[in-house]
Order: C-alpha cells, then sequence, then structure tokens
C-alpha cells in the first residue's frame, strides 16, 4: 500500500510481514525492538547484496549513514564491499 510521506511528499510502501506473537519475546526483544532490528536486518542485507546504496539502506532503516555503516560489523558485512575486478578498477584509477 503506498502512501505520501508526512511532510516530504515522498511515497511509502508498507510492508506486512506475519510473524509469531512470541517472536519479540523468543529473542528477548520489545514488538518494537524487533521491528527496528527486522528493518536493519533488511537494510545490511541489501547492502550487502549491492541492491542498496549505504544511504538508502540508511533511509530505510530510519538511521543516519554514519549509524548505518556502524552496524554492519554486528552482521558480518564490510563497509567496503568491493570484488576483485572493482579493487583492480581502483588501483588502476588511483
Amino acid at each position: 500500500m503506498m502512501q505520501p510521506r508526512r511532510n516530504t511528499g515522498e511515497s511509502i510502501m508498507q510492508i506486512l510481514v506475519e510473524v509469531p506473537a512470541s517472536l519479540p519475546d523468543a529473542i528477548q526483544c520489545t514488538p518494537q525492538q524487533f521491528i527496528q532490528e527486522a528493518k536493519l536486518a533488511m537494510g545490511i542485507k541489501l547492502f550487502e547484496m549491492k541492491r542498496l546504496s549505504s544511504g538508502m539502506a540508511a533511509s530505510l532503516v530510519g538511521m543516519s549513514r554514519v549509524q548505518f555503516l556502524g552496524e554492519l560489523h554486528r552482521y558480518g558485512v564490510a563497509v567496503i564491499n568491493l570484488d576483485d575486478d572493482e579493487i583492480a578498477e581502483d588501483i588502476t584509477n588511483a
């Protein structure tokens, strides 16, 4: 369902995910903490897959880019995620 975002005019999309009500308790957090953790996991995974930039992923999660980059280590994701070809290209262009 698309709705205009308040104050920005930007459209947003809501995703409904059904999970057992006991899940937040199982991982020892509140329902709101669980929602934030799920959004963070989704943002980090999309960043890792190079589907979103760090800025776009941070926006998805609702945090600053610096905060988002600081969370990557918790998921074992490198801040700089270049493959061998990209590294060689950067060296050539240096």
